[in-house]
């Protein structure tokens, strides 16, 4: 299982922009990870929903449900390679991309989740909003609770990114 200092994202500059990557891993089959990824009840359970089809080069509207104000944004499919790889398009202003790629490592199914952001980004708060999510994710792939708020996970998380509590 992950420690609690491999949670933390770790940042790097690359010519083509800031790379956002986190690492997480269960002793649970790669199914099940995939299938907490990629099922819509269960993905309402940690991040929110997915309106649209759902096939490689599908599009619809994605919704993280657990946000202050919930807006429906257009996401398409770039990849599907199930239970191994997802890749969408988040067409928002910044045009994000973001891959989630599972493999087994021994026992484990590790969870490699990267964005790569425009070049001069300041990543502090997409990083610790990626880190409560992937939490959140966490707890459905274990089957308990959900970390507590938004203040309280700031509270305990942000000063590991650099961020004050409160």
């Amino acid at each position: 299982m992950t420690t609690p200092d491999e949670r933390l994202g770790q940042v790097t500059e690359l010519p083509e922009g800031v790379r956002l990557q986190f690492r997480r891993s269960w002793p649970d089959p790669i199914e099940d990870v995939w299938a907490a990824l990629t099922e819509p009840d269960r993905m309402a359970r940690w991040i929110g929903t997915y309106e649209g089809e759902r096939r490689v080069g599908g599009s619809g509207t994605f919704t993280m449900t657990h946000e202050e104000t919930p807006v429906g944004e257009p996401m398409r499919i770039v990849e599907c390679d199930e239970p191994r790889r997802l890749v969408v398009d988040w067409e928002t202003e910044e045009g994000w991309r973001v891959q989630l790629d599972l493999s087994r490592e021994g026992e484990e199914t590790v969870l490699v989740f990267t964005q790569v952001f425009a070049a001069g980004t300041e990543v502090t708060d997409y990083v610790l909003g990626w880190h409560w999510y992937l939490d959140r994710f966490d707890a459905e792939v274990d089957g308990r609770p959900a970390p507590g708020s938004w203040d309280d996970f700031l509270a305990a998380t942000g000063p590991a990114y650099g961020r004050a509590a409160g």
